[in-house]
């Protein structure tokens, strides 16, 4: 499966955007599918994941109450709908997939398929 993620801008903090992340060459209802994040020189840091029917998400506690991950599977989508955003927000976002479900959904070693990533810049 190829993932396209895209979405990213320029906000002021407070703001909102949607990311999106659209799947080809795979169907994306088998996949279990997760957000993540990478600030300059820190390591990537899971922001969000959702099973395959959305029925369970699970959140970062970094972005808890603010961020919400979802999915259109008959557009083969995911979004990660941020609000109330922080210049702490600022990062490379990206999406990932998986075929199977982890206990270790927040680790990045959980997903074989990854997008290019999106960049989000929250200025104060």
């Amino acid at each position: 499966v190829q993932l396209q993620a895209s979405g990213g801008g320029s906000v002021q903090a407070g703001g909102s955007l949607r990311l999106s992340c659209v799947a080809s060459g795979r169907t994306i209802s088998t996949y279990v599918m997760g957000w993540f994040r990478q600030a300059p020189g820190k390591e990537r840091e899971f922001v969000a994941y959702i099973t395959r029917s959305g029925g369970i998400t699970y959140n970062g506690d970094s972005v808890k109450g603010r961020f919400t991950i979802s999915r259109d599977n008959a557009k083969n989508t995911v979004y990660l709908q941020m609000n109330n955003l922080k210049p702490e927000d600022t990062a490379v976002y990206y999406c990932a997939a998986d075929r199977h479900l982890s206990t270790n959904y927040y680790r990045t070693n959980a997903y074989d398929y990854w997008g290019q990533g999106t960049l989000v810049t929250v200025s104060s």
